[in-house]
């Protein structure tokens, strides 16, 4: 039987790749994704703190819009503590809505990363026409503001329509993180050439695991912990990304964040063998290897 398929790549197995190494020797690539996000009040997609599909009402707007107000500059704090690069997934819509948080992510040289107009809206839904205005958009507002054009798209949702990875190329993006298929890199197809899928965690997601599982603070630290612990034991035979995905409305929470800080603090005991970076520095990276070297080259 054959089953209806995607054709953006093809199947390689992890142990018949070619071995690679990440900068400077190292073996596991570690960066942390935020993702800073503005909703309609009352009106559209958004999750809520007691689950999925709850009515929008004044107080799951106000739950969210505490990452922004509160959360996210506990969490700015605590990259800054450790030295560490930031990367975050934006809605267009809280660039404009929030300037604080531009003038703080640009006086860090923070990594911006197209992520929509806002996380009340899903873009696989769309006509390709009216998805084109919607990364246009996007693009041109994250690019006047941050002062340079984002190289990198998280749907809102991670939701794609069959036309997403040819219209991000051709609006220029070099990576997406749609698709949680690897702890490697892999190049996918486009009607324009190929865009690079960067790894990044529907598990190790601080959204997933607070509103659909119900996960404590502890719980999830485990979790960032133990993923982290098992990706440097297989880095040995492979190079591989370790990401964590995270809400400043979520882990912004303060026994959250507490619990997030010893996640953090383990890691970095071995920060000398790590290579801290950003899903923009890996698709850089990724781009000046040799052809066969990452699947899909």
């Amino acid at each position: 039987m054959k089953l209806p398929a995607h054709n953006r790549y093809d199947y390689t197995a992890l142990p018949k790749r070619p071995v690679y190494d990440w900068p400077e020797g190292k073996r596991l690539a570690v960066f942390f994704c935020n993702n800073i996000e503005h909703f309609a009040f009352g009106r559209g997609l958004g999750s809520d703190s007691t689950g999925a599909d709850v009515a929008q009402s004044q107080r799951n707007y106000a739950w969210r819009d505490y990452g922004n107000r509160v959360g996210l500059w506990y969490y700015l704090d605590l990259l800054d503590e450790y030295g560490l690069p930031g990367a975050h997934n934006v809605n267009s819509a809280v660039l404009e809505y929030c300037p604080d948080i531009v003038e703080r992510l640009n006086a860090r040289g923070d990594e911006y990363i197209g992520h929509g107009r806002t996380n009340s809206e899903r873009q696989d839904i769309l006509w390709e026409d009216d998805e084109a205005r919607l990364i246009s958009e996007c693009t041109e507002i994250v690019t006047r503001l941050s002062g340079k054009p984002p190289g990198g798209w998280l749907g809102p949702y991670l939701a794609q329509s069959g036309a997403t990875l040819d219209l991000l190329k051709e609006a220029g993006y070099r990576y997406v993180m749609d698709w949680a298929l690897d702890d490697q890199p892999v190049w996918m197809r486009t009607r324009s050439g190929p865009i690079l899928s960067v790894p990044y965690p529907i598990e190790t997601n601080d959204s997933p695991a607070a509103v659909f599982r119900r996960h404590t603070g502890r719980q999830f630290a485990e979790m960032v912990i133990d993923q982290f612990d098992e990706l440097f034991e297989q880095s040995k035979k492979y190079p591989l990304v370790f990401s964590v995905a995270l809400h400043p409305f979520i882990i912004g929470q303060p026994f959250r964040l507490r619990a997030f800080r010893r996640a953090l603090a383990h890691i970095m005991e071995r920060r000398d063998e790590l290579w801290l970076t950003t899903p923009g520095d890996i698709a850089r990276y990724c781009a000046t290897l040799p052809a066969g070297t990452v699947p899909g080259s």
